[in-house]
């Protein structure tokens, strides 16, 4: 990609397609590409317009009769822990957060598939195999880290990789002054862990400690109770016609 590309990208229409967030609706999404040298500058620019990105492809909803995906992102100069959302964090004190590169395992896999057939057994994503896994992790042309979260065991303080049981990961954007959390998943077994919550909580803190500006936790929808737990880590900017604004 040139610098020509990056002032001037070219965008697409995809056709119309099942609401996964509304019944009866139907969805639409404009996207470009995140390929060559400026995908990260690209990137950066397309997310503060409300944009996500999945694997080489950055893209936002463009429904003709239908606004209700909303951008979302944490303000993490602004947040404060809550006392239930320190209590999560405390009861978690056992994991261990390791950052890598880009790079899909079948450990991963496998942890994936039975997040999926647990809580998202009706959608698309179950259907996906290895090969299918490792594109969605590994095809990217920015920075892009999988955090994972093991069970500590002894020695883990001092071995250079931890050796616990893989409990949740987290595919994550890094940007110039964000985090993006593209996806995650987690053990179903552990549901007393609270890990969705976890894992956004964490990489506030990860934010804190980097000085960062925002953590994006892709799209909100009002209406919709597959959307409804991210309203709770406030303050929350949300897109709109005026640009970005603190969601009440």
């Amino acid at each position: 990609m040139t610098r020509h590309a990056l002032e001037n990208p070219q965008f697409y229409l995809t056709s119309a397609q099942d609401c996964p967030y509304l019944d009866d609706r139907q969805e639409r999404k404009i996207f470009t590409y995140l390929v060559g040298e400026e995908a990260r500058n690209l990137n950066n620019l397309l997310s503060v317009g409300g944009f996500r990105r999945s694997q080489t492809i950055a893209y936002r909803p463009a429904c003709a009769d239908c606004k209700a995906c909303k951008s979302v992102r944490v303000v993490v100069p602004q947040f404060s822990f809550s006392r239930n959302q320190r209590k999560i964090i405390h009861h978690n004190a056992d994991l261990v957060r390791t950052i890598r590169p880009a790079i899909a395992s079948s450990e991963q896999y496998a942890l994936f598939k039975r997040y999926l057939r647990s809580r998202h057994n009706d959608g698309g994503m179950v259907e996906m195999t290895e090969a299918d896994y490792i594109a969605m992790v590994e095809e990217t042309h920015i920075e892009t880290i999988v955090v994972e979260y093991r069970k500590r065991v002894e020695g883990d303080g001092i071995a250079a990789k931890p050796r616990g049981e893989l409990v949740a990961v987290a595919l994550t954007d890094v940007l110039d002054d964000a985090t993006s959390m593209v996806y995650s998943f987690y053990s179903p077994e552990e549901e007393k862990r609270s890990l969705g919550t976890y894992l956004i909580l964490d990489h506030i803190r990860q934010a804190i400690h980097a000085g960062l500006s925002y953590v994006y936790l892709g799209y909100w929808v009002e209406n919709s109770a597959k959307m409804a737990y991210k309203i709770r880590f406030k303050p929350l900017e949300v897109l709109g016609m005026d640009g970005w604004t603190c969601l009440d």
